[in-house]
């Protein structure tokens, strides 16, 4: 998911650009404000969507950084475990130069589990697989059964580390993951894909209130550091990190091992990163691509990302073409009428949509909020939104 401020060039505005062009869901709003209103924010060149993001997939794994081949780590022995990430846009697509590299190792299908993230979308990617990888076997993490869990190691700080069986005993772990910015770990995506990815429901819930609203910088958070140290203790898994670009583009895709995760932190920083100097007013801001892969969590993160620059008492404008479903924690929403409250029962309560929901009040707490979707005005209202 992208969340994208109106753009031109290497600028990106807040408040109301002279000209400028927002794209928004699959479609695009053309904006003529007077330039007093502008505020501009420094960012790199604004790099294009991949053209062919399948043969950059395939060249990633074929040339990691500062490591070898995939396939040459394999045997036709080996079993290999591949955590995917269901949010990547044309999921299926992207999955087949990579099962076919593991093929060129002669590792069958039938040695292959996808491991899927809780709350998974129900696997429909799956129908788009060619019926050569119809034998990949298919499972969802489930943190609460102790039987699809396996003790890790302990870490420098004494914690009892316990992930996905089947990823701690697969000869070879690979995850495909998109990297974004995250108000848990920092950056998302990679080791913390891993962890706190695939830990158990106890660590999850221990870790799942230690949000920060602040932008994430160059070094790792506290998790992130965690996770790290993590990959490390499981052995030599393998990210093949998505870099996303606009809509439902591909801007990057780099693999390698652990060490190769600084640098698709620098390419999401170097795509998506942009630093003002000054609050703005009214923040317009934009979910873009296909609106059947997104949920009220890429919603809860556009107002999350837009209230860290604008004023306080200050208005975001979200526009979207997304009808959400709306899980326990939007409830609490629609019971109380203060977002601060809401944020203290959350953190009470964690509902397993705790994130969403905590990004979503923190914005209402500090602006008015102003959303375009398939909600109804009513249901809208009781989410703190007009």
């Amino acid at each position: 998911m992208a969340v994208k401020l109106s753009a031109d060039s290497c600028k990106l505005f807040l408040g109301f650009a002279m000209r400028a062009s927002l794209a928004w869901g699959q479609q695009s709003l053309d904006l003529e404000i007077h330039e007093p209103n502008l505020v501009v924010g420094q960012c790199a060149p604004i790099v294009p969507n991949l053209d062919d993001p399948v043969r950059a997939l395939r060249d990633a794994v074929e040339h990691p950084l500062d490591y070898p081949a995939l396939r040459l780590a394999l045997t036709p022995d080996d079993r290999v475990a591949i955590v995917v990430d269901e949010g990547i846009p044309h999921l299926a697509q992207l999955l087949v130069p990579l099962l076919q590299h593991l093929g060129q190792a002669n590792v069958g299908p039938a040695a292959i589990t996808l491991i899927c993230m809780p709350p998974s979308s129900g696997q429909a990617w799956l129908d788009e697989l060619p019926d050569e990888f119809q034998d990949v076997h298919i499972e969802v993490h489930q943190p609460n059964d102790r039987k699809k869990l396996a003790y890790l190691a302990t870490t420098k700080q004494g914690r009892r580390v316990y992930l996905n069986r089947t990823a701690v005993d697969a000869e070879q772990l690979v995850l495909l993951t998109r990297r974004g910015y995250d108000p848990l770990v920092g950056c998302s995506g990679a080791e913390t894909a891993l962890f706190p990815g695939l830990c158990d429901a106890a660590t999850a819930a221990e870790l799942a209130t230690e949000f920060d609203s602040q932008a994430p910088g160059a070094e790792p958070w506290p998790i992130q550091a965690e996770a790290r140290e993590i990959a490390w203790l499981l052995g030599a898994p393998f990210f093949v990190q998505v870099i996303p670009g606009e809509g439902d583009g591909t801007a990057h895709i780099v693999a390698g091992a652990i060490d190769s995760s600084g640098a698709g932190q620098r390419l999401l920083d170097a795509r998506w990163r942009v630093e003002f100097e000054q609050p703005a007013d009214v923040v317009v801001a934009s979910v873009t691509g296909d609106p059947a892969r997104h949920t009220i969590d890429d919603l809860a993160r556009a107002f999350f990302a837009a209230v860290r620059v604008v004023k306080p008492g200050g208005s975001i404008v979200l526009l979207s073409e997304i009808t959400p479903a709306l899980g326990p924690a939007f409830d609490l929403f629609r019971r109380h009428d203060d977002p601060a409250l809401v944020q203290n029962l959350l953190l009470e309560e964690k509902p397993h949509d705790l994130a969403a929901g905590t990004m979503w009040a923190t914005a209402a707490n500090q602006a008015k909020l102003y959303l375009l979707s398939g909600l109804t005005n009513d249901l809208a209202e009781e989410l703190f939104v007009i």
